[in-house]
């Protein structure tokens, strides 16, 4: 069995139970950073066989993986944090599960994309998650005039190194008056939720530079 197991984005008391059983019942564990994911592992006292699965490797270790799923074995698969194949390894394996019977199981856990959704304090009824912006300005600015004229809530990710340079791109690009929200070490220590326009934002940042992992929210039209 492939067990696909969301994990802790921050706070590693948010592991579920449901997760700890699957990774203390493992023969083996597939991470995207072995090193990254023994801190989790050895917080919770679980000690398995770890092997490293991330995009330098997938095709190799979905082919060694499948194998070792067809004779039997439990293989766990996480990522550094939230859920395999939201922007991170994962859609692989489980399509070659798909493709040879084989049996696999997801178990939530904690979401970045849900928890910024729901401290913007925006629209929920309908959003868009489009995984990264993209690092060249041109691709970025054509990813944000398309969430400037979209109806729907839109969700990115984003790097504290680039946070100033796509607000100021929404700055330009978006109605003066559209809401935004900066979603900022979600579920740790220094959280935080700051909603405003893009300049105010801006603003803010300039000031006091964003440090840690962010979740870009930006308003619909609707």
């Amino acid at each position: 069995m492939l067990y696909v197991i969301g994990t802790p984005i921050g706070n590693l008391n948010d592991i579920t139970l449901r997760a700890l059983e699957a990774l203390k019942s493992a023969d083996v564990i597939a991470a995207e950073d072995t090193r990254h994911s023994l801190n989790l592992l050895r917080h919770f006292d679980i000690r398995k066989p770890l092997v490293s699965y991330h995009q330098h490797n997938e095709a190799m270790r979905t082919q060694e993986l499948s194998e070792r799923l067809s004779v039997g074995e439990n293989v766990a698969l996480i990522t550094d944090a939230g859920m395999p194949g939201l922007s991170d390894p994962g859609v692989r394996l489980i399509r070659a599960c798909i493709e040879r019977s084989l049996p696999y199981t997801i178990i939530p856990g904690a979401s970045a994309i849900l928890t910024a959704l729901v401290g913007s304090g925006f629209s929920l009824e309908r959003f868009c998650f489009l995984g990264f912006l993209p690092v060249k300005s041109g691709g970025r600015a054509r990813e944000l005039r398309a969430a400037a004229e979209r109806t729907e809530t839109s969700v990115f990710f984003e790097s504290p190194y680039r946070i100033n340079k796509t607000l100021a791109a929404c700055a330009e690009i978006m109605p003066p008056d559209r809401q935004l929200c900066v979603a900022r070490e979600l579920t740790k220590k220094f959280e935080e939720f700051r909603r405003g326009t893009a300049a105010e934002l801006l603003a803010h940042y300039e000031a006091r530079p964003a440090k840690g992992e962010i979740t870009l929210v930006i308003a619909g039209t609707g």
